[in-house]
């Protein structure tokens, strides 16, 4: 029973040892003139080495704040730490949906994490500062929000996923506070039009992004991300769509992410950016 002791407790001594660092961090927005909340998680080498890293994005949902991505599952903290990247949770605020609101100028926070973040990060951590070590996706209205900036801000970010994302609103005109972002639906048709992520891929190229984006079969997303699917495909946009049984939960995004880092993982290693 000793041996089994000595063994269980060396087993636990080595998981705590090879394990990822979170730090919740304060950035000041010049945009929003406030502090805004940031988790930053860096893998266990991050701490023992000199040698600079590729950085994740991870956006929360509509009802979350920054804190989600580690409080609701653990498999993305795992993740992170296998495949060395940096991974940094901005707070998108309750329903900003992560564009710059021309009806309050107090949500701009398509501004703050296509500009501001990066720029913090990459001046306080050792990343490698250029679009081809950064990376994008989040759930829901961060899916919307992943795509949406690095569509618009590729010459920052040189690949983008979504989970469940929502990528066209306008069929929910009267759901999750966009209203209060973009005036009513009824009124601003066009503004809301433009302001989703089937409208901004008009202007992408192929080549621009490397895309990977999912959705549950019982989501009720899953239309409007068969739809963005399809309109990539007619454009001839190379991308990673995928289709799998489940919901609009955490039990599917925490399946989801490990995929999402893989796929950013397999980038990094194109660009040569990738942290062995």
């Amino acid at each position: 029973m000793k041996k089994i002791a000595l063994l269980l407790g060396a087993m636990l001594a080595c998981s705590l040892t090879f394990a990822a660092t979170v730090d919740t961090i304060s950035i000041f927005s010049n945009s929003m003139h406030k502090n805004i909340q940031c988790v930053v998680v860096t893998p266990n080498s991050y701490q023992h080495s000199q040698a600079h890293y590729p950085v994740v994005y991870l956006l929360h949902g509509y009802s979350g704040n920054y804190g989600d991505w580690v409080k609701s599952t653990q498999s993305m903290v795992k993740s992170a730490d296998e495949m060395n990247v940096v991974v940094v949770c901005p707070d998108g605020a309750f329903g900003s949906w992560y564009f710059d609101s021309p009806v309050d100028t107090g949500f701009k926070y398509e501004t703050h994490v296509a500009k501001e973040v990066p720029a913090f990060i990459d001046a306080h951590y050792r990343t490698i500062a250029r679009r081809e070590a950064r990376a994008i996706s989040g759930l829901s209205m961060g899916g919307h929000g992943a795509l949406y900036v690095a569509i618009r801000h590729s010459d920052v970010f040189g690949a983008a996923g979504s989970m469940s994302g929502g990528v066209d609103f306008t069929p929910f005109p009267k759901n999750w506070d966009i209203a209060k972002r973009l005036g009513s639906y009824e009124a601003n048709k066009a503004l809301w039009e433009q302001n989703t992520v089937v409208r901004a891929v008009d202007s992408l190229k192929n080549g621009t992004l490397a895309i990977a984006f999912e959705c549950g079969v019982d989501d009720f997303f899953i239309q409007v991300n068969r739809n963005l699917h399809s309109k990539l495909m007619e454009k001839k946009i190379d991308h990673d769509y995928t289709e799998r049984p489940g919901r609009h939960n955490w039990n599917y995004w925490g399946n989801a992410v490990q995929y999402q880092l893989l796929f950013f993982r397999d980038y990094f290693r194109k660009q040569g950016t990738a942290q062995q």
